[in-house]
C-alpha cells in the first residue's frame, strides 16, 4: 500500500487520482500514523506555507510517523512542499524545523530579478543522478509544472539529484537512500509526472 499522508494540507486528491492512474487500487488517503508505519510506501504531499504543515503533521503524531518510516528505508517521496519538510529548518515567515531527513534549509528562491517569484510554469529537469530510482528512466530532459516560492538547499550538495534552470540552476529533487523529494508537482505534469509515480509505485 502506498500511503498519502493527509494532514489537512495539499492537494490530496489530485495525488491520489494520478496515483490510481498509474498503479489502481495501490494507493490511499491516510492521517493514521499506523497506517504510516504498516505502508510499503509513504508520499507526503503539499502545498502552502510550511510553518503551518509541519504544525499540522505534528499535531496528528504524523511528523514522527514519517521519520520512523524512513528508518524502516522503505521509499518515502515528498511532493512540492512535501519535499521541504525533508529539511532541517526553514526561513519561510519565521525559522522552523523540519523533519531532517536530508539535511539542509529551505531559502527563499533568489534569481534574475527579471524573473518572477513565485516560480510559476513548465521546466525541464537536468537529472544529474543517472541511477535515482525515480528520475532514471525519464530521459535526459523530462519537464514538470513548478509552483513554489522557496527552495530546498540540502548541506550536501550530492543530495540534489536533479535542477531546473530559472535564471541559475535551481533544485528540482532530492534524494539520500530510500528518501526523495520533488520541487514540482508530477500530479499536475502530463505523461512525464505519471512515468515519475509509475517509478516511485514500483521502486
Amino acid at each position: 500500500m502506498i500511503a498519502i499522508v493527509d494532514y489537512g494540507m495539499g492537494n490530496l486528491r489530485s495525488v491520489l487520482n494520478a496515483f490510481e492512474r498509474v498503479a489502481p487500487g495501490a494507493a490511499r488517503l491516510t492521517a493514521e500514523p499506523a497506517d504510516v508505519l504498516a505502508a510499503e510506501r509513504v508520499v507526503v504531499p503539499g502545498v502552502g506555507a510550511f510553518r503551518d504543515a509541519i504544525a499540522a503533521l505534528r499535531a496528528r503524531g504524523l511528523a514522527q510517523a514519517v521519520r520512523d518510516f524512513a528508518a524502516t528505508g522503505r521509499p518515502l517521496l515528498g511532493v512540492c512542499l512535501g519535499m521541504q519538510l525533508l529539511a532541517t529548518r526553514s526561513s519561510e515567515f519565521g525559522e522552523y524545523d523540519g523533519l531532517d531527513l536530508i539535511p539542509g534549509s529551505v531559502e527563499l528562491l533568489r534569481t534574475d530579478p527579471e524573473l518572477r517569484v513565485p516560480h510559476v510554469g513548465w521546466n525541464d529537469l537536468e537529472v544529474r543522478r543517472a541511477d535515482d530510482p525515480i528520475l532514471g528512466g525519464l530521459g535526459p530532459e523530462p519537464t514538470f509544472y513548478f509552483v513554489h516560492s522557496y527552495e530546498y538547499v540540502p548541506d550536501d550538495p550530492a543530495a540534489v539529484t536533479a535542477v531546473t534552470d530559472y535564471g541559475r540552476p535551481v533544485t528540482a529533487c532530492v534524494g539520500a537512500g530510500n528518501v526523495l523529494g520533488v520541487q514540482f508537482h508530477p500530479e499536475k505534469s502530463g505523461t512525464d509526472g505519471l512515468a515519475l509515480l509509475t517509478a516511485f509505485a514500483s521502486c
